[in-house]
């Protein structure tokens, strides 16, 4: 058994990032989603994912730019960003302990929630929109 540790290098980012993301994959609900809307990307969006959480986490600025954007029209709701939630923090407890783990699901949880949040609002605003248009 091997003792786990802490997040604190971008070896143990990328460990996270890819366990993470084989298991998103795999996963009959969420997996879908995410292999229509990245197919043959995934290299790149991991890339992505490596620099977005190693600024998160370890504070080296290495991503620029806005992660909510690409999510705005997903075909998701609460109980896709739960089970997202469950898939990544059963990775953090599999790898890591340590305050930074405990951080990274902290982060993690925030943005679930701001994400589902921001997606229902434009998805009903969409929607309002839609019927004031048709009338």
């Amino acid at each position: 058994m091997t003792i786990q540790t802490d997040i604190t290098t971008l070896d143990d980012i990328k460990l996270l990032v890819d366990t993470f993301y084989a298991k998103v994959q795999k996963d009959d609900f969420i997996g879908p989603i995410f292999n229509q809307k990245i197919g043959n990307r995934w290299p790149e969006h991991l890339e992505k994912m490596y620099r977005f959480w190693q600024t998160i986490l370890l504070e080296v600025h290495t991503y620029s730019g806005s992660p909510f954007p690409p999510h705005k029209h997903l075909p998701v709701d609460k109980v896709h960003f739960d089970r997202w939630m469950e898939i990544f923090i059963t990775t953090v407890d599999s790898l890591f302990t340590g305050t930074i783990a405990e951080e990274a699901k902290l982060r993690a949880k925030n943005m679930a929630e701001m994400f589902n949040y921001k997606i229902n609002y434009f998805r009903d605003a969409g929607q309002k929109g839609d019927l004031l248009n048709s009338k």
